[in-house]
């Protein structure tokens, strides 16, 4: 991914592999290795590449924007069935008085949290 992005970077700007070695003062054959991925440019030589093509050390790395998350974000509607399932440290079910206390918890850990948002 990062050396496709190098050429593809690269070729917008219509440069050859040598123009863009001058441009990072390396050789002709070190960008020609970042771009079939023999070789990857150290921390200080890729930030140096996001400079000049004006992109995201993230971007040039084929990083999304923003982590996806895999899990399931929990609603407040979703309290009374995540309680319903949960059980006490003893491994016994919950009373009615202990699921209103978690239930009030949750429910104040929540609206804290989204009034950030």
């Amino acid at each position: 991914m990062l050396g496709n992005n190098i050429k593809e970077l690269r070729k917008s700007k219509r440069m050859t592999q040598k123009d863009l070695a001058l441009a990072m003062n390396v050789s002709q054959q070190t960008v020609g290795a970042w771009e079939t991925e023999r070789a990857i440019p150290g921390a200080d030589t890729l930030s140096e590449l996001a400079d000049y093509f004006n992109v995201t050390t993230d971007y040039l790395l084929g990083r999304p924007d923003k982590k996806d998350d895999d899990t399931k974000t929990a609603d407040i509607d979703d309290l009374d069935e995540m309680i319903d399932n949960a059980r006490s440290f003893g491994g016994k079910q919950m009373t009615e008085n202990d699921r209103e206390i978690i239930k009030a918890y949750l429910k104040g850990f929540y609206d804290n949290k989204n009034q950030g948002k």
